[in-house]
């Protein structure tokens, strides 16, 4: 009899023990699967909680798309003489005649030195008016001013020089081998020639961004699809502002995993099972893989895609949730992609929190009886009391 309240009291000690550690709360990496099911719109949360399948994976991927507008991609290949607004002009011109229109008796050429292109891109001529000397090379001037001039002087001869000016020039900045200024010579009048007469790209080629200011204008295409589709190798225009920069996309890993930080991305496109293993994949002493969410804002029309429905306004905040146990869960997480400011947590599997419970109580799993030797200990103690 007295055996078995020993017994008794030995159990009833150990069990109040790890009740009273359990309800204290253990640490632990973040919310359990209960917990952040009971935040959907369903129960008492205001995010809509979803199952990751072919049709969600379909209806969320979206990845970043750039490009040039027609603009950018019809553009013709610009010469490196091209004429710009403040450049200084010099013309000689040579008449045919005695007493031409520009020339004295007894001399046959004149020189008009230091002619400027106004900022509207125009220079005057005597007799020939008024000309469109910016976009054009100093041949395309001469060939306009011999036009004119021969409908008042028999076979005039032109000659167009620039004396002062940058002519076309495009400025590089960001992460190249050297920034600076460049001008547009021959064998460098493309985006790509560009770039490697800069030094080439100072970042990895697989997140690098090219992005092209004209104007008012702008584009901006991956790095590696300047290579992979020609047609985005565009010819330059005198004033171009290129940057060379970094993809800044990043997501944030929580939980059971083996890193918990903000990653950044290193490719175009990242799935969830990449991500997962960017940061060292799942723990195996802690990582419940059922319970693997994404968290995110998705957009008022992605929202309506996922959900089929139409009655929503605004972002919405979903939860995906991804159980890489299931015969297609790694095919699921491989084709679900992750976006720029995603949250991708792994919860504890529900032993984890069992263990720490035990560790608590014990100091180590394998030193329980040290707690069924506290409650003999106890036992006896009331007993001699009696």
């Amino acid at each position: 009899m007295k055996s078995f309240q020993s017994r008794w009291a030995k159990a009833l000690a150990l069990t109040a023990a790890v009740a009273m550690v359990a309800s204290c709360g253990l640490p632990r990496t973040g919310p359990n699967k209960r917990e952040i099911f009971e935040g959907s719109v369903q129960r008492s949360g205001d995010a809509f909680v979803v199952a990751v399948n072919d049709r969600v994976t379909r209806a969320t991927s979206l990845v970043p798309s750039f490009g040039f507008s027609q603009a950018f991609l019809e553009a013709n290949v610009l010469g490196s003489d091209t004429i710009r607004p403040g450049d200084i002009l010099g013309l000689t011109i040579w008449e045919n005649v005695d007493y031409g229109l520009l020339v004295g008796e007894g001399v046959n050429a004149t020189q008009l030195e230091e002619i400027q292109v106004d900022g509207a891109g125009f220079i005057f001529v005597p007799y020939a008016g008024r000309i469109r000397a910016a976009g054009n090379t100093p041949e395309a001037i001469r060939r306009i001013i011999t036009t004119r001039l021969e409908e008042q002087t028999p076979d005039p001869q032109v000659e167009v020089r620039r004396l002062a000016g940058d002519g076309s020039t495009v400025s590089v900045v960001g992460a190249v081998g050297g920034q600076g200024v460049y001008p547009i010579e021959r064998p460098i009048r493309t985006l790509s020639a560009m770039l490697a007469q800069a030094g080439g790209i100072a970042v990895q080629p697989e997140i690098a961004q090219i992005t092209i200011i004209r104007g008012e204008h702008q584009g901006k295409v991956w790095f590696q699809d300047i290579y992979d589709y020609p047609d985005l190798d565009i010819a330059l225009r005198a004033g171009d502002r290129i940057l060379v920069e970094a993809d800044t996309r990043a997501f944030t890993a929580l939980g059971a995993t083996g890193q918990q930080a903000r990653v950044p991305f290193e490719t175009q496109t990242l799935s969830a099972i990449e991500a997962i293993a960017t940061v060292g994949g799942l723990l195996a002493s802690a990582a419940d893989p059922t319970g693997v969410f994404v968290f995110r804002n998705e957009p008022e029309a992605i929202a309506h895609n996922v959900l089929g429905r139409n009655d929503l306004v605004g972002a919405q905040r979903f939860v995906y949730v991804l159980d890489l146990t299931k015969p297609t869960g790694m095919f699921e997480a491989r084709d679900f992609a992750i976006r720029d400011g995603d949250t991708l947590y792994v919860t504890e599997a529900p032993f984890t929190q069992w263990n720490k419970t035990i560790a608590a109580v014990t100091g180590t799993l394998g030193s329980v009886s040290n707690v069924a030797s506290t409650a003999t200990g106890l036992t006896t103690g009331l007993s001699g009391g009696e």
